[in-house]
């Protein structure tokens, strides 16, 4: 079954969405309030492969580019960017 992808901007005016409701489908439990997206999810789906290839690298830039093809700057650029839209 594919889920769709979580919405993490409002489709009426593009601001970022919050999670106000969490639901736990085994007790019928719900947990209400006001509550921010986790960092990682407002990233776009090609920026957070890039961030689990990177882990299963181990963090090694070098691996990274030779998994890519791409040039070991080209491969810190594209963290430094990761690293500056997480900040």
């Amino acid at each position: 079954m594919n889920m769709p992808k979580l919405p993490v901007h409002c489709p009426g005016c593009n601001a970022p969405l919050k999670v106000s409701k969490l639901y736990c489908e085994q007790c019928n439990t719900e947990v209400c309030g006001s509550f921010l997206l986790p960092p990682l999810s407002r990233l776009s789906e090609k920026e957070q492969n890039f961030v689990i290839d990177f882990i299963k690298a181990g963090g090694s830039l070098k691996e990274m580019a030779k998994t890519l093809n791409l040039s070991y700057p080209t491969v810190r650029n594209l963290l430094d960017d990761l690293i500056e839209k997480l900040a």
